[in-house]
Order: C-alpha cells, then sequence, then structure tokens
C-alpha cells in the first residue's frame, strides 16, 4: 500500500473515531465541548503510547502500517486545533478558570501518559 493512502485512510478512521467520542460523550455535536476533546486527546496519547513504546521499540510494525497508526490514525483521533479553539472559546465567554484547568489538565494528562508508558511498557 501506498504510504500517502496509509495516512489518508489512518486519518480518516481517527477523524470518525474523535467524531464518536464526542458524539456519544454529549449524545449530539457540540463545537465547544472540552470533555470530549480531553478524552479523545487522551486515547489518542495513550494508543500512540502503546505503539511507540512497545511496537516500535520491537520494530514489529511496518512503515505502512506505522503511517497508517501513528501518523494517520493517533493524527486524526487527537485533535490540537479543537482544543485551542474550545480553550480560547471558554476564556472569550469568561469561564477563565475552568479554561485554564483544560489546559493544565489536556497537557498533563497526555504528557503523563507517555511518560508512565515509555517507562512500564518496555
Amino acid at each position: 500500500m501506498n504510504i500517502w493512502i496509509a495516512v489518508f485512510l489512518g486519518g480518516g478512521l481517527g477523524s470518525i473515531a474523535r467524531f464518536a467520542v464526542s458524539y456519544f460523550t454529549t449524545s449530539r455535536f457540540t463545537l465547544i465541548n472540552p470533555e470530549s476533546t480531553l478524552i479523545s486527546n487522551f486515547l489518542a496519547s495513550l494508543f500512540l503510547g502503546i505503539l511507540l513504546y512497545y511496537f516500535h521499540e520491537k520494530e514489529l510494525l511496518s512503515t505502512n502500517l506505522k503511517a497508517f497508526l501513528i501518523t494517520g490514525f493517533c493524527g486524526g483521533f487527537s485533535t490540537f486545533s479543537t482544543f485551542s479553539y474550545e480553550t480560547l472559546e471558554l476564556i472569550k465567554n469568561h469561564s477563565y478558570t475552568y479554561g485554564i484547568i483544560n489546559i493544565l489538565i489536556s497537557i498533563a494528562l497526555s504528557l503523563v501518559t507517555l511518560y508512565l508508558l515509555s517507562k512500564y511498557i518496555n
């Protein structure tokens, strides 16, 4: 399979997974939904960490499968742009505390997840 097609297909599936998390978290799709973005970004970080620290280190994945899963799926499933937009909207709506908490939890949770996986998966 062509690597470009692998990224394209993985990204599409990741985007569908992202939409599903948002839809089922709120029982509808809304533009401002920081909880579902946090869940998606956490799950994408968890999946990425497992792929990088378990499979990638052991060289069990082909280049195309890495492109499909890591760049495509994880890239489509996680969403920094939505996180940024929702946080800015919270701040613009004077929800400063919630906006700051969203920033701190989102970044810390993703980094801690990857850190713990890097220490304990090998």
